[in-house]
């Protein structure tokens, strides 16, 4: 069947069309395989595609209900008075203070903003650059999960997180965790919590370019288990 999607505001130029086509070999497909069906078609497009809604027929439709040929569809990006998210996965250049400026509090004392770059030389092996990829919709709730985490263990901490994708030139941000705390202990402790989290939990893959070659690499700091119960240090 061939299902037509109309776009609206910055989809349209985002896609550059104001209407997307696709076609669906099955004779139906629900509301969550259609979305991924659009990202896959355009993976640098999916931070702002996941943010949105379908609408079927006029009304917001969940993941599960089905669409068929002749049912009216449209994708929805967040209305005007929406609020941005404190979890962002990017294939753009990561603006540190916009990642920090999420978690200022009138009555937080401290913050701190730990920023991931790509390192040249790594035991006398020189990086060219990094290149990541991710499982998008289920690293943007494990980052949430760390912000939920974090507030667990240190109530009334903020946590911003935005990790970049695709390639990352030296020196250039690969990740930039934002922690704001009442008092600076709580602040060190969150923000080393969250980037050790972070690599324990979020699919996020990291592949090493050399001059001669290149690697994907995965946890190095030992057995990995991402149903491990996270270990908070202090409080």
């Amino acid at each position: 069947m061939r299902i037509h999607i109309q776009l609206f505001a910055g989809l349209v130029d985002l896609l550059g069309t104001s209407v997307l086509t696709i076609e669906i070999e099955q004779a139906s497909i629900s509301i969550e395989q259609l979305k991924q069906r659009v990202v896959d078609l355009h993976p640098k497009a999916a931070t702002q595609l996941f943010s949105c809604f379908f609408a079927k027929n006029q009304a917001y439709a969940h993941e599960q209900d089905i669409v068929t040929e002749g049912d009216e569809l449209a994708l929805i990006p967040p209305v005007s008075g929406g609020q941005p998210s404190n979890y962002v996965i990017t294939y753009d250049t990561i603006d540190v203070s916009e990642v920090t400026s999420k978690v200022n509090h009138p009555n937080h004392g401290a913050s701190i903003a730990f920023v991931g770059t790509t390192r040249e030389m790594t035991f006398g092996q020189r990086t060219v650059l990094l290149e990541y990829e991710a499982y998008i919709p289920m690293a943007l709730k494990t980052m949430e999960t760390i912000g939920e985490e974090i507030e667990t263990n240190w109530p009334g901490t903020l946590c911003a997180i935005t990790h970049r994708l695709g390639k990352v030139d030296i020196a250039e941000a690969s990740v930039v965790i934002a922690i704001s705390s009442p008092h600076r202990a709580g602040c060190y402790d969150a923000s080393r919590f969250a980037i050790e989290r972070l690599k324990q939990i979020v699919p996020i893959w990291k592949k090493e370019i050399w001059e001669d070659g290149s690697e994907w690499k995965g946890n190095q700091t030992g057995p990995w288990n991402p149903l491990q119960a996270p270990e908070f240090e202090s409080k």
